[in-house]
Parts: C-alpha cells; sequence; structure tokens
C-alpha cells in the first residue's frame, strides 16, 4: 500500500475527511465543500472494497469534481444563494399608471404602489398621462416603464 496509516483504517479518514468538510460548509455556506463532503461520504462506502487508497483518492476526486460541475449551480439557482432581492426588485413587472406623460426627451411620472417615481420610457415611445404600463427596471431612482397590451 502506498500510505500505511498504522491501525486506522481508511474508512476512518473519510468519515473523519466527511465530517470535517460538513463542519467547514456549515460556517461557509458557499455551497463548495459540501459535494466534496458527499464524495467523502461515497468513499467510506467504496473503502470496504479492495481498492487501493491511490484509487480511492482518484475516485473521490471524479466524484467531487461530477458534483461540483453538475450540481452545485443548480443548487445554487434552486436555493438562490448570493442574490438578496431588495424591496426595489420587487417592484419589477408591477403596473403603474401615468401622472405626467413620458416622452423621449422628458421623464415623466407614474404612481407606483402609492408612491410617484420618475419615469422614462424603455423604448423612448410617447407615453400619455393616464396610461397603464408595467415597471421593466428600476435605474437608480428612476423607474423604466413600457405600455402595458390588455387583451
Amino acid at each position: 500500500m502506498l500510505f500505511d496509516f498504522g491501525l486506522v483504517p481508511v474508512r476512518w479518514i473519510w468519515v473523519a475527511l466527511t465530517i470535517l468538510l460538513t463542519i467547514i460548509e456549515a460556517f461557509t455556506l458557499g455551497l463548495t465543500t459540501i459535494w466534496f463532503a458527499i464524495a467523502a461520504l461515497v468513499m467510506v462506502f467504496l473503502s470496504f472494497l479492495p481498492i487501493q487508497l491511490v484509487f480511492q483518492i482518484m475516485i473521490f476526486l471524479a466524484i467531487s469534481a461530477v458534483l461540483l460541475i453538475f450540481t452545485r449551480p443548480v443548487a445554487i439557482k434552486k436555493l438562490k444563494i448570493g442574490r438578496v432581492k431588495t424591496n426595489v426588485d420587487n417592484l419589477i413587472g408591477k403596473h403603474a399608471l401615468v401622472i405626467r406623460q413620458i416622452s423621449e426627451f422628458e421623464k415623466g411620472e407614474v404612481k407606483l404602489n402609492g408612491q410617484l417615481w420618475s419615469a422614462r420610457s424603455e423604448n423612448d415611445a410617447v407615453i400619455a398621462e393616464g396610461t397603464k404600463c408595467e415597471v421593466v427596471r428600476i435605474e437608480g431612482v428612476q423607474a423604466v416603464v413600457r405600455i402595458v397590451n390588455e387583451q
């Protein structure tokens, strides 16, 4: 055997690695070391098979890489890690009422959630007063809107 751990079976090293990597993930919450912890847990069970340690390490690295590359992006998207939605983000897609006409060269105003916002149109179109529109995005303190096509 390439490495000699004396009286400690290799499976206990995989168990210790699983616990250590899980603790690291619990403190960082970066969804990185958890995949290595899962791979180490798989290796605990594979260590009961007569596989040399060098091949166990290679299998561990392969499982870790596959999990990291293919499942981390899905997990981040589902858990929305790193993306804090602010109150302004909640306004996107809401309907607003034009209070002061919006034109290509002049900002207008819209009433959105009971508040007045300075606004401009998404494609520099003229939007008349009293028109219902939808918020496309917020740029600073200005709402970018488009006319709602109700059918």
